[in-house]
């Protein structure tokens, strides 16, 4: 009777673990290369679709509202980026987190990992909300935004930030489900967001009339719906996410766990605006023509560029699942396969920026003079030289992440900053707009390697402690 017994068992959790697998993504086995590619697809085609998204909702906004209305929108840009991206880098911290426990096999664990997640971004969105609502206005006067768009862009970040909750739920939802391996679901739920967003903002702003703040309470209600529709599907759909009120609690040891990464990582996107508000700044000195055609050539490069943040996206899972399943064999292969595809990811984008930048900065730009195109294309040129250390910046800055390896990530954040502000210091008076669009290309190419050479002495540590362990083990023997 027990034989028998233990047969059953071992058929129904064989059919479990089947199902685990059908409806997740175990980077811990298969193919190293296969895993990563398979993962990154879905991600790469959500950011592609959100970066068109936004050209879109920008075009309503200009359409509808009109110039002044438009430049408010634009000009919350950096202050927007550096409160949400802080948000949404605690959010995918806490993905990390939920794949070490899903590489484990630990579900207990895994379960309280999703509840943690819960509460503490219902905690960090007040701790957000509450000041930099109350103070949007006062960040936007020290920005220097202009009297007559204040009101408008007042209104539209005033309302944004009242949202951190709504859109941080969705980051947290997404960061879950890519932890676990399934990086189909956030697309479909994005691509659903999207959507809603545009027909939110046709109706809000043109028949509601509710100007600039209609275009925020639309993206803030999309974001809302979207959340609300991946909690509730992950929570049916998969029976390992499915929590109950013994995984609700505030455990010491958990929440130091889920910030030491989630903080670096919400870090490193605060760090990047400050450095894009400096950049921006440098840039302005040089007139309206010359911070048109930068404008532009940043979106050519952010869109040519979207398979670099997609293997981050994918190497954090990887290197979390395998490092919480203990497979550093993995780790090391995937790793080596990652830095071969960042020489494919960077040459894409080099090609697409030159040969179809005139084109692509057409789109933001209508009939760009001579002179535009120009200073547009200069940045361009420089940024293509030097994609290979920015691809390689998302690889190993989320690879790291992803090991548990936070701090020096975050320190290259920092480094990333001061190489940008010390080109511009150093090179604006004698090259001037060549010396500013040199800085992006000094901060990617100090950074890259410094992330590279840190994942060399992690690799080395790691491999020397698994040889000296093994040698323990044929002694023993």
């Amino acid at each position: 009777m027990r034989v028998e017994a233990k047969k059953h068992g071992q058929i129904f959790n064989y059919f479990i673990n089947q199902g685990v697998q059908i409806m997740t993504k175990d980077m811990t086995m298969g193919s190293p290369l296969r895993m990563i590619l398979l993962f990154s697809v879905p991600v790469l085609l959500g950011n592609i679709f959100q970066q068109f998204y936004n050209m879109v909702d920008t075009i309503i906004v200009g359409q509808y509202l009109g110039e002044d209305a438009l430049a408010a929108v634009g000009s919350t840009g950096c202050l927007m980026f550096l409160v949400l991206g802080f948000a949404n880098g605690i959010a995918q911290g806490f993905g990390v987190m939920v794949s070490h426990a899903f590489g484990a096999k630990d579900f207990k664990l895994l379960k309280h990992y999703v509840a943690l997640s819960l509460i503490l971004t219902a905690i960090v969105s007040l701790l957000l909300t509450i000041p930099t609502v109350a103070a949007s206005r006062q960040f936007l006067i020290l920005m220097k935004t202009p009297d007559n768009i204040l009101g408008l862009a007042d209104s539209y970040i005033k309302v944004i930030f009242a949202g951190i909750l709504l859109t941080m739920s969705y980051n947290v939802a997404a960061g879950i489900l890519r932890g676990i391996g399934d990086s189909k679901t956030p697309l479909y739920f994005l691509i659903l967001s999207s959507f809603l967003n545009i027909v939110l903002d046709l109706f809000l702003i043109v028949v509601v009339k509710l100007g600039t703040a209609g275009a925020a309470y639309a993206t803030i209600i999309a974001q809302g719906v979207s959340a609300l529709l991946c909690f509730i599907y992950m929570f049916r759909k998969f029976d390992i996410l499915k929590t109950s009120r013994e995984d609700y609690y505030l455990d010491g040891y958990g929440v130091f766990n889920m910030l030491s990464i989630g903080i670096p990582m919400a870090l490193n996107y605060s760090i990047t605006a400050i450095g894009t508000m400096i950049l921006q700044g440098a840039v302005n000195i040089f007139g309206s023509s010359v911070v048109a055609a930068f404008t532009a050539a940043s979106k050519v490069e952010n869109l040519s560029t979207q398979t670099m943040p997609t293997l981050g996206t994918a190497m954090a899972t990887y290197c979390g699942q395998n490092l919480g399943a203990g497979k550093h064999d993995r780790i090391f292969r995937g790793m080596k396969d990652a830095f071969y595809l960042c020489f494919f990811a960077a040459g894409a984008a080099a090609l697409l920026c030159c040969l179809a930048g005139p084109t692509m900065v057409g789109w933001f730009i209508h009939n760009p003079s001579e002179q535009t195109l120009h200073a547009a294309m200069q940045y361009l040129h420089i940024a293509s030289i030097f994609m290979l250390p920015l691809a390689w910046i998302f690889v190993y800055r989320n690879g790291l992440q992803g090991l548990d390896r936070g701090l020096v990530p975050m320190l290259s954040g920092v480094l990333e900053l001061f190489s940008r502000y010390a080109v511009i210091l150093i090179a604006t008076k004698p090259f001037g707009y060549v010396g500013v669009c040199s800085a992006d290309a000094a901060a990617w190419l100090t950074t890259g390697i410094l992330l590279i050479v840190t994942y060399m002495i992690w690799k080395h540590r790691v491999k020397k402690q698994l040889n000296a362990e093994n040698a323990t083990m044929n002694c023993i023997k």
